[in-house]
């Protein structure tokens, strides 16, 4: 088995009474989607954001490669290659599709001393746009206006803007959400490529593509974690099947 690329042990979060993520341990390789399930309120986004760093753990550890990250701020979890997407879109949408990969590089590697040169013309923020667009499936769509995209093309836009800053690490949170069927076989077929060459976490409620895609489950019910493992043992898990899947998902569905 490859060494975790992220590694998480206890992690922890409180808000006052309330303990939200309850001593999370688990591991991001690449070459495999882990995909963290559970009903909502569960805790899989307060877990995607501590990853990020956007909230701070209360305890625990998150290391990189071996190096503990758990104090980084987010900009720097960035830099050091930890990248997210979010639930709602946060595109650019009046902007063209590659100028909104440019800014995402742009983001994850400023040049303040280039005060002569225009931004746009940044051949390094360019090239990491191009590179992450044709990563995505979108180099025909780089001059488009991103606000006149589908629904499911906008999704594949914040990969790429994901993709621009360069990242090992990638921390999906719901990328098939409002899909129809043809969009959401698009995205699967896109995490099935990007996951060769990094470590992805996918927080997903769509049951059937998790059960398709995912290499690793891990099932979250009320900030706790009660199972981990390949599909196929997590499907026939009797204490998933009460707390969360239900029947459709057992043996033989």
């Amino acid at each position: 088995m490859s060494t975790p690329l992220l590694s998480v042990q206890t992690l922890t979060r409180r808000f006052g009474g309330l303990v939200a993520v309850n001593a999370v341990t688990l591991d991001l390789r690449r070459g495999e989607v882990h995909a963290v399930i559970g009903t909502n309120g569960a805790g899989k986004s307060t877990l995607i954001n501590m990853l990020s760093g956007e909230i701070e753990a209360s305890e625990g550890r998150i290391a990189l490669e071996g190096v503990d990250i758990t104090a980084r701020a987010q900009s720097r979890r960035a830099r050091d290659g930890v990248g997210r997407s979010y639930q709602r879109t946060t595109i650019f949408p009046e902007f063209t599709v590659h100028e909104n990969c440019r800014l995402a590089a742009q983001a994850a590697t400023p040049r303040p001393w280039a005060l002569w040169q225009s931004a746009q013309a940044c051949a390094a923020s360019n090239a990491a746009a191009g590179e992450a667009l044709r990563a995505a499936g979108l180099e025909a769509e780089a001059h488009r206006i991103a606000g006149t995209l589908s629904h499911g093309a906008k999704r594949q836009l914040e990969v790429a803007m994901c993709l621009a800053t360069r990242p090992r690490v990638l921390l999906l949170d719901e990328p098939l959400a409002g899909m129809g069927a043809e969009e959401s076989e698009r995205m699967l077929a896109l995490l099935t490529r990007l996951k060769a060459s990094h470590a992805i976490l996918l927080v997903e409620h769509d049951m059937d593509a998790v059960f398709r895609i995912a290499d690793r489950i891990t099932v979250m019910v009320n900030g706790s974690v009660i199972a981990t493992g390949e599909p196929a043992a997590i499907r026939n898990d009797p204490g998933v099947r009460e707390a969360y899947l239900g029947d459709d998902h057992g043996e033989g569905h």
